[in-house]
């Protein structure tokens, strides 16, 4: 698995994940539990993974969708 985004923007998060499904790109988002723990501090922020082998065509899809 590789990290395709890291960010505390819970939008954007979501249109990325939403991007990705409609793709057929399986995905994970980590560290959300951890960042709702932390507070507004936001010292750990959410983060997508996906399978190396699709690394390159999620990161193009999210590049052409504005949502990188």
């Amino acid at each position: 698995m590789r990290e395709l985004v890291r960010t505390n923007d819970p939008v954007l998060i979501s249109f990325a994940t939403s991007v990705l499904t409609e793709a057929g790109i399986r995905h994970t988002v980590t560290d959300t539990h951890m960042n709702v723990i932390d507070g507004s501090i936001g010292a750990v922020a959410p983060r997508i993974l996906v399978a190396d082998d699709r690394y390159e065509e999620a990161r193009t899809l999210l590049d052409d969708a504005g949502a990188r």
